[in-house]
């Protein structure tokens, strides 16, 4: 049984991941500037319905974790079930957000065990119940976790278990760029860049490998490294790097729901 609260931390962190969806310029990722062209605005409409249908399942980790009130094996489990549950529902609604479900249902879950912590105190908390394996889990290697094998990336269960450091920066970036004056749009932007700038995205490296990924993190560092998106030189860079990876059909999937988590944490009340 969900409580209200529940309720409300899901649905924070779904206004988080749908805030994400409506960055733009967004390089080589769904914003709406998709909405210009009938297929992609069905792509895109598709996106922001399916990141509502993760709203009960995110409910359902916070209420998990209430109930367990520290973390266990017994509440990994848990919210490994849930989230199995909720991406055959998200996949009835358009499918997508797998990535930022994984992230933003551990913050949840971290959040629901202590409502008054900070950003990185939850991050923490999310380590620790990510340290545990899923004995529920399907015993077939998933995608992500070969690449992982394959290139020695970290890939989500390893930016887990090293308590989120991407959307840690993200948050960081976020600071900074309010701080320097730039519009939230930019400052989203930035931190996004920042996330790409560094992750090792097994989505990009599944696509495109080692060479692809490098050319992503080479350009957000660019951008970021030319005053970031609130300045001319930046704006330009990112215009560069959007078209760029656009046109290569390249999209760094694994960036977008690390966001999504810094947006969340973000939105949480300052305690």
């Amino acid at each position: 049984m969900t409580s209200r609260e529940d309720e409300v931390l899901a649905q924070a962190a779904v206004a988080a991941l749908t805030g994400q969806l409506a960055l733009t310029p967004k390089p080589g990722l769904p914003d709406p500037r998709d909405l210009d062209a009938r297929s992609t605005r069905q792509k895109h409409d598709s996106l922001r319905w399916s990141a509502r249908a993760l709203t009960p399942g995110l409910a359902a980790m916070a209420a998990s974790a209430r109930r367990t009130g520290t973390p266990t094996p017994v509440l990994r489990a848990e919210l490994g079930a849930i989230g199995r549950c909720t991406e055959h529902s998200v996949g009835l609604a358009g499918g997508g957000h797998k990535g930022a479900l994984w992230a933003l249902g551990l913050l949840v879950a971290a959040t629901a065990l202590d409502p008054r912590a900070k950003a990185r105190e939850i991050a923490s908390t999310a380590r620790k119940i990510a340290a545990f394996n899923d004995k529920g889990a399907p015993r077939r290697p998933s995608r992500g976790s070969t690449i992982s094998a394959k290139y020695g990336a970290a890939g989500a269960r390893g930016e887990a278990r090293a308590g989120f450091p991407h959307v840690r920066r993200a948050l960081e970036a976020l600071t900074a760029a309010r701080k320097a004056g730039a519009t939230e749009n930019q400052a989203r932007l930035d931190a996004l860049l920042t996330v790409m700038s560094t992750l090792q995205d097994t989505e990009l490296l599944y696509e495109v490998g080692p060479m692809g990924l490098r050319h992503v993190q080479a350009g957000a560092r660019g951008v970021l490294e030319a005053g970031g998106t609130a300045t001319t030189a930046g704006a330009e860079a990112l215009a560069a790097m959007d078209a760029d990876l656009h046109d290569r059909g390249w999209s760094p999937r694994g960036s977008a729901g690390l966001l999504a988590g810094a947006l969340f944490l973000d939105a949480l009340p300052a305690v």
